[in-house]
């Protein structure tokens, strides 16, 4: 594990729920917190386990980039990294153009020319609120044009860091150009990190003149671990099951040999099976191979497989098609995991 940050995305039915695991998982030793943004506030959650908390990182994992503007992004930053006494993180993703138009009726051009801008306006704003001077950024997408403006309050920092998400080449190329760091899709093995994600990332760095040590490539998993492996499958087939039933990630499991598997996943959602309720038609090669599940020492040296390639790992329980009950005791082995890793 020598080098690998263990890093953790608590869940709760409640904020104050979350907040707790979020210090359970920080005492136990995990150095940043994440959280995500669709049931909640990504911004909020944030702030929440801000304050709740007091030495881990805390990283939006991801906000949703197009659905504010950059203006209220780097607000919302700037106050995150007060509440945090400069530990925040802020990560961005763009999702899907049907969440981004129908959801939240925000623009949708051209994602990586998109998000390029978004950051670039984002940070511009970070390091000058407090000049007083015209903020000026232009762009397709989000041109930002500033002018009587400055910002009253103490700044903890004038640049926050900034992290994206990506799964595809061209948008995990640009995280390996501008960002400070990349988080991976949530079933992200060992094998598609260095094959699929490390060149595109390190062709960014190389566009950019960086080196590798200035990017932190954080690889997200579901992990569902407990001394009885039949629970622990039963507890992740449900993520795996959710994310197969999207046929646009066909190229991902066909390159884990789990074509099949995936196709026998659609025909049970097809058939009337809910997206959050497809576990049960997911094999135990799928969970075992997409996402870190099995007993305390299994997960253990599971994880030590990013070693090397990865440099965190945030682990998160799952969620889809698994009660609140179950979530929590998954939560607790995860914490406790951490404590016996850290």
């Amino acid at each position: 594990m020598t080098g690998l940050k263990i890093t953790f995305g608590p869940w709760g039915e409640t904020l104050e729920e979350m907040v707790a695991a979020g210090r359970a998982a920080e005492e136990a030793g995990a150095t940043t917190l994440w959280v995500p943004e669709l049931h909640r506030s990504a911004t909020v959650t944030a702030a929440a386990l801000a304050q709740g908390t007091s030495a881990a990182k805390v990283g939006t994992a991801i906000a949703l980039a197009f659905t504010r503007s950059p203006m209220t992004t780097a607000l919302e930053a700037l106050d995150l990294d007060e509440l945090s006494g400069g530990r925040f993180v802020l990560g961005l993703g763009t999702g899907v153009k049907r969440l981004n138009e129908d959801w939240h009726n925000a623009r949708w051009g051209r994602p990586v020319a998109h998000l390029r801008e978004t950051v670039a306006a984002v940070r511009h704003f970070v390091a000058h609120a407090a000049e007083g001077e015209p903020m000026v950024v232009e762009g397709e997408y989000e041109p930002m044009r500033v002018r009587g403006y400055q910002r009253p309050f103490p700044q903890v920092r004038k640049e926050i860091p900034v992290y994206l998400a990506g799964m595809g080449p061209a948008m995990t190329k640009l995280a390996g150009q501008i960002g400070q760091g990349w988080i991976s899709h949530e079933l992200c093995s060992p094998a598609w990190l260095a094959e699929r994600s490390l060149p595109p990332l390190l062709e960014g760095l190389a566009a950019s003149g960086r080196d590798r040590s200035e990017l932190d490539v954080v690889v997200s998993a579901c992990c569902s671990v407990d001394t009885d492996l039949a629970a622990a499958r039963r507890r992740s087939a449900g993520t795996a099951g959710f994310y197969a039933s999207v046929r646009t990630y066909a190229d991902f499991f066909a390159f884990h040999d789990l074509a099949e598997e995936q196709e026998r996943v659609i025909e049970a959602f097809r058939a009337g099976a809910g997206a959050d309720h497809l576990g049960g038609a997911v094999s135990p090669q799928m969970t075992d191979t997409l996402t870190l599940t099995g007993t305390f020492d299994q997960v253990a040296e599971r994880i030590s497989a990013y070693a090397g390639i990865a440099d965190s790992i945030k682990l998160t329980p799952p969620v889809h098609g698994v009660g609140p009950k179950d979530i929590r005791a998954a939560q607790a082995h995860i914490i406790e995991l951490i404590r016996e890793l850290s």
